[in-house]
């Protein structure tokens, strides 16, 4: 998923700009984002129309509609994207959940990294796929983004380096206080096709979060813009709910509101909702779950809110969780 802002991508796919306005926090202090987990009410997610996942991870469920805020790539917006700073970041500003992409190295293993190649988001240059992860853990991660070049403090280790998809589960796991959601992405095509998703389906298993969630456990959600990689996913965690991305706009042979079978979620591009706000309709009427990515301007926000998408996916979730906040 793109429309990451105010960068230079090489990636082809960015788009659109977060206001000004937007980012007077980014330079603000950690000490600016405390309180917001604390101020906020639990957030329920649902699975179709029945709220059994909230049921049972205990969580009180409000008849008010209140949608989640899932941290694209972290909160991608103040820390570099896909590093632990930008995870450990998202989980202060109290996000709800958070969002990864995953790609296999030449030697197996998941790593949190978008683009194909890591000239973008690194200091080197080259593929994912042909790299093994030494040397992928070689390169500096965070340097790319400076937001202020003046600064001459040593670089923060957990804003430089690589973050696997290992690590990620770890530090997810480690946060019991509260429920966290963690939404993960295969990127596709890719010349490993279906490896990606065994390992994942593996990895999962390993933690324990290839099931249903349970009292303090995390969950996941499983997203491709692929339909063979969703289908993938559904065969080998069927416990795992799935989302089938779209951008642009919706296939013809689910503007009907369907989707493929054994999926409720849908992941619906902001320009889908902003030129076909009906879509979100069509798809609540089989009931499924819908999403909204890239998220980052208020007027698209308030879009959302309007329309009672189930989560909202946003570079900048501390904004995001403000503005729900202030809806209420």
């Amino acid at each position: 998923m793109e429309r990451l802002a105010s960068l230079s991508c090489e990636c082809g796919s960015c788009a659109g700009a977060v206001s000004p306005e937007w980012c007077k926090s980014v330079a603000q202090p950690d000490a600016a984002l405390c309180g917001h987990r604390a101020a906020r009410a639990p957030r329920v997610w649902k699975h179709g129309t029945v709220l059994d996942d909230a049921v049972s991870r205990g969580l009180a469920v409000t008849s008010r509609h209140t949608p989640l805020v899932i941290a694209h790539r972290g909160s991608s917006l103040a820390e570099p994207e896909h590093t632990l700073a930008a995870y450990l970041r998202a989980i202060d500003e109290g996000a709800d959940a958070l969002e990864c992409d995953v790609r296999l190295t030449a030697d197996s293993h998941l790593v949190c990294v978008h683009d194909r190649r890591v000239n973008r988001t690194s200091n080197g240059r080259g593929t994912v796929s042909t790299l093994e992860l030494a040397e992928l853990e070689g390169l500096d991660w965070g340097s790319w983004k400076a937001l202020h070049p003046d600064d001459q403090e040593l670089p923060d280790r957990d804003r430089n380096r690589l973050l696997t998809l290992r690590n990620l589960l770890t530090t997810i796991t480690a946060h019991s206080d509260r429920p966290l959601g963690l939404a993960i992405e295969t990127k596709h095509p890719n010349r490993y096709a279906g490896l990606v998703e065994r390992e994942l389906a593996r990895m999962l298993a390993e933690f324990g979060l290839d099931g249903r969630p349970g009292p303090g456990k995390p969950w996941v959600r499983v997203m491709s813009f692929s339909q063979l990689a969703v289908q993938r996913m559904r065969q080998l965690c069927p416990e795992v709910p799935a989302v089938f991305l779209m951008e642009d706009s919706v296939p013809l042979r689910f503007r009907d509101g369907s989707l493929p079978k054994g999926v409720h979620t849908v992941g619906l591009d902001i320009e889908i909702l902003r030129r076909w706000p009906k879509t979100v309709e069509r798809q609540k009427r089989h009931g499924h779950e819908i999403f909204a990515w890239t998220v980052d301007e208020p007027q698209d926000v308030s879009l959302c809110l309007d329309l009672g998408v189930d989560a909202i996916i946003s570079n900048h979730p501390r904004a995001v969780l403000d503005a729900v906040r202030a809806t209420r």
